[in-house]
């Protein structure tokens, strides 16, 4: 008998096809049936529907997926399309014996060049010029500020994370002849560190004391939230700017935002925020030196289909009885 995955997802137009494309992709493993089940039936109706199944490939954010689990006794993993993981109870699902694996860094590279944008963004004031144009002021004031104007050239940029996401961000940086540093609680091989353009470690603290550019790169758990508070803005330099392309609670916003009003940070470049959407409130749409985005540094139409071409190998695995790749660490 064929295995079944289930897709749990919201029901709409397409979806036969989603499947059908999923089973194609699938096939470099073994033959999987696919199968949607809509995550608005009630909770007794899900668990009739998914049946056996030994892997759900979650099409949108599941607010049942540990009640559910805890009622399908078959289940071994829970696969997401998505990088981040923090919007699911990991460990409510690891003390039921099912897994949680992510997308295996398929959105890596927007993610890298979008921190890269906001980098130069800010050295260039790309936001502020636009804006001058379209106001009708040719360059305003900028003509008389050279100095207000930097290269990525020559700079630190302290990358926190070297993952996926942050090991691209290293490399590419190589090539704007940046220095590049790096914190991250794993450890790594010299040949993954070449990989990377051999960028320095160095401790947290002194990596913010001694940036040009602070970029984030971690997962959102209870270790990281908050890992930039004030304490930690504190340490950096007073022209020193802030990237966040990963969750926005990893940086305590309240002492972002006082600290970028009392001129004791150069800038911030925010792709992530603590409460998405933004509020209409927020000091930061109006503080200036700050460039910001609304979430959507994965964007991409390359990235689409390595996340997909991931979740239906892994989940085929899985329902295949082999191990997944790409679990989330439990913390």
């Amino acid at each position: 008998m064929v295995p079944t995955v289930v897709f749990l997802a919201p029901q709409g137009s397409g979806v036969a096809d989603r499947l059908r494309h999923l089973e194609q992709l699938a096939q470099t493993v073994g033959q999987v049936h696919f199968s949607h089940v809509d995550d608005g039936l009630p909770l007794e109706q899900i668990v009739a529907a998914c049946g056996d199944t030994r892997a759900i490939l979650l099409g949108s954010a599941a607010a049942q997926i540990v009640p559910l689990a805890a009622l399908l006794p078959q289940l071994k993993l829970v696969q997401v399309f998505s990088a981040g993981s923090d919007w699911l109870d990991v460990a409510g699902l690891a003390a039921l014996g099912v897994r949680v694996a992510d997308n295996n860094g398929a959105n890596a590279v927007p993610v890298a060049e979008h921190a890269i944008a906001l980098m130069l963004s800010l050295c260039r004031h790309l936001d502020a010029l636009s804006a001058s144009i379209r106001n009708g002021d040719w360059h305003g004031d900028y003509r008389q500020r050279s100095d207000a104007f930097h290269t990525l050239a020559g700079k630190r940029v302290g990358i926190v994370g070297l993952g996926r996401i942050g090991s691209r961000v290293a490399r590419r940086l190589a090539a704007w002849e940046c220095e590049r540093v790096f914190f991250d609680i794993r450890s790594f091989d010299d040949q993954y560190l070449q990989t990377c353009g051999s960028p320095r470690p160095l401790p947290f603290e002194e990596l913010l004391a001694t940036s040009d550019i602070v970029t984030l790169h971690v997962p959102l758990d209870r270790t990281t939230r908050h890992m930039v508070g004030s304490r930690e803005l504190g340490l950096m330099a007073k022209e020193a700017m802030l990237i966040n392309t990963c969750r926005g609670p990893v940086i305590d916003e309240a002492a972002l935002i006082a600290a970028l009003r009392e001129g004791r940070l150069g800038g911030a470049g925010l792709d992530v925020f603590e409460v998405e959407p933004i509020a209409p409130d927020n000091e930061l749409l109006r503080l200036p030196r700050v460039v910001l985005t609304p979430h959507l540094a994965t964007m991409s139409p390359e990235s689409g289909p390595t996340s997909s071409r991931h979740a239906a190998t892994n989940t085929a695995r899985v329902a295949l009885g082999q191990e997944p790749i790409s679990l989330v660490r439990l913390v």
